[in-house]
């Protein structure tokens, strides 16, 4: 289990009966999680008032009700790192706070390596991992098909005054550009996954998770170069358990060392909130 309690700017306030009370900087947010299967102490707005609300729809979706009007962003700050939120469609809010616990250990790792290092970021969102790579001192490959998100990404990059740091943003289907970067011979020291559990490119391309993930790792790990350091897998799939990923690095990896693990919140309740897994391998003599 990772837990990063580094965040200032966001904490869980209260947890139940599928939901969520959360502080981000100044605003409150109540917002749907699936696995929080446990009942409240008590009613969660009555612990803090939600500025906005995510109501769930029994045809799918939802929407967000407010109870005040908000900004239309506003920035949190983790370490020296600053990042745009704000309430999007489908509960999100533009941020992964659990990420943190894994930012970390992508920081450590580059400086540790004491030589350049190249990033390839993949299903790369908001830039939540570029931001954190960046500050380290690596390269970035930023890509993600939304173009939206990756705009959001420069603006995080820019919040965290890393705009002059070599970062390249690419809008694309992710499968699509590795195949490109594998016949034009470019090599990357690190690489990055955030695969969603079903999306489609930007021309329509299906992306199913539990299909398509072994066989996506296995083609990138094609792209690593000859000196690989790291290859961090991140999985938000309800029921794809720590080893199933332990279980793909080690299959499509080279050899070297592998971990995975839960990625956890803390609550201000005492108990941690599960927010998926990860995996993570890195170079060395032989597989854990």
């Amino acid at each position: 289990m990772h837990i990063n309690n580094e965040w200032n700017d966001y904490r869980i306030i209260a947890t139940g009966d599928g939901e969520k009370l959360e502080r981000w900087q100044d605003v409150v947010l109540l917002r749907p999680d699936p696995q929080v299967i446990w009942h409240a102490a008590r009613p969660l707005s009555s612990v803090a008032r939600p500025d906005a609300r995510y109501i769930r729809s029994s045809s799918g979706g939802g929407h967000w009700e407010y109870a005040k009007q908000l900004p239309d962003s506003w920035v949190v700050g983790w370490r020296q790192l600053r990042f745009k939120v704000r309430p999007m469609n489908f509960k999100h809010t533009g941020l992964f706070p659990e990420q943190a616990a894994n930012w970390a250990t992508m920081i450590e790792l580059i400086r540790g390596a004491n030589r350049p290092i190249s990033v390839l970021n993949l299903f790369a969102y908001t830039g939540g991992a570029t931001v954190a790579c960046l500050s380290a001192g690596a390269s970035v490959c930023h890509v993600d098909a939304a173009k939206g998100m990756v705009e959001l990404a420069k603006e995080n990059v820019g919040l965290s005054h890393l705009e002059d740091k070599p970062v390249r943003y690419i809008v694309d289907d992710c499968r699509k550009f590795v195949k490109r970067e594998l016949r034009r011979g470019n090599r990357y020291d690190a690489i990055v996954l955030d695969p969603p559990s079903f999306g489609r490119g930007a021309s329509g391309e299906e992306w199913k998770l539990e299909r398509d993930i072994f066989d996506f790792l296995a083609l990138c790990s094609q792209v690593l170069s000859d000196n690989p350091l790291f290859v961090l897998l991140n999985s938000y799939t309800t029921g794809l358990q720590p080893a199933v990923l332990s279980n793909l690095l080690t299959l499509t990896m080279p050899q070297g060392n592998v971990c995975s693990y839960e990625v956890c919140l803390p609550t201000d309740e005492g108990v941690v909130l599960p927010c998926g897994a990860s995996g993570l391998w890195t170079k060395g003599e032989k597989n854990e």
